[in-house]
């Protein structure tokens, strides 16, 4: 018998919790640089969700400057932090957030249920630092056709937060179905019924729809909140996400369709002894009552 070591998958591979202790990093800063895709994980095969494999952590491990480096990728600042970054007061900063200058990578709710928006510091430095933004960064007033948009409400930050929650959501599917799933979980349940009127294989497309990334117990104010913000608002949006799911839908189908319940039962299997033997006639339950009643009436007049 061979004394050779057999190595098993997760032995060559970590947990997201152990993965982050191997890097230094809180739970929170490995899962934002899954999303940003500073980190490569595997599908964990044995009980879903996702692994790092050792070589990855490895690889992080040996790079320039690490720690450091990594947690400089990662960092995330508020909308006070994130105006002295850029040198202007918070009152600007949170409109050129609004505008779409600069982009949330997360979000939570604080005590009160209100959205508080979170940027990547790394990402704010590159738009300070770029110098064809000068002119909105430093002008004195916001320009007027900029405040004409902000006073009518536009507020960019949940669609341009959909938008890379998006995409770190496709670069994690691994099949058509799982794509598919990706883009229905901003899209309400009205919008799918319509794209995918089929039951069960609306049912079957569900499985793979992940629910916003941070949420209280379902039904609960603050997962109404999350839902709102995963959900898809402006009719531009909308209209492209329905394209793009329609599109996958019908290369999910191809490759593999939804399963459905059989329709169709196969018959009792016939006792041996009546096998060829002609099937005796069940007499009806009315005539066969009316004869009774006869017999039983003949029976109590007789003398």
């Amino acid at each position: 018998m061979s004394g050779d070591t057999i190595t098993t998958p997760h032995q060559l591979s970590f947990a997201p919790s152990r993965a982050a202790r191997e890097l230094g990093l809180k739970r929170g800063d490995l899962d934002l640089a899954v999303h940003l895709g500073l980190i490569r994980t595997v599908p964990d095969e044995g009980g879903g969700g996702r692994r790092v494999l050792r070589s990855e952590v490895e690889r992080l491990r040996s790079g320039a400057g690490f720690p450091e480096s990594l947690l400089e990728r990662v960092k995330v600042t508020g909308t006070t932090e994130g105006a002295e970054l850029m040198q202007m007061p918070p009152g600007r900063f949170t409109r050129l957030a609004r505008l779409g200058l600069v982009v949330p990578v997360k979000w939570y709710l604080n005590r009160y249920r209100a959205v508080v928006w979170l940027y990547l510091a790394e990402e704010l430095q590159q738009v300070a630092a770029d110098e064809k933004n000068t002119p909105l960064l430093k002008a004195r007033r916001t320009p007027e056709g900029l405040r004409a948009i902000l006073a009518a409400g536009v507020d960019l930050r949940p669609r341009n937060w959909r938008g890379r929650h998006r995409g770190f959501l496709l670069r994690q599917a691994d099949d058509p179905w799982e794509r598919a799933g990706a883009l229905a979980a901003f899209l309400d349940p009205v919008q799918i019924a319509e794209i995918v009127p089929d039951p069960y294989e609306r049912s079957h497309l569900n499985r793979f729809r992940p629910g916003p990334p941070a949420s209280g117990a379902p039904g609960s104010p603050a997962a109404h909140i999350a839902e709102k913000l995963m959900t898809a608002d402006d009719p531009d949006e909308i209209s492209l996400l329905r394209a793009d799911l329609t599109a996958v839908l019908d290369e999910a189908r191809k490759k593999r369709p939804a399963p459905r319940p059989t329709t169709s039962r196969a018959p009792a299997p016939a006792h041996p002894a009546h096998i060829g033997a002609p099937r005796p006639e069940e007499p009806e339950p009315s005539r066969g009552l009316l004869s009774w009643l006869r017999r039983r009436t003949v029976r109590t007049a007789a003398p």
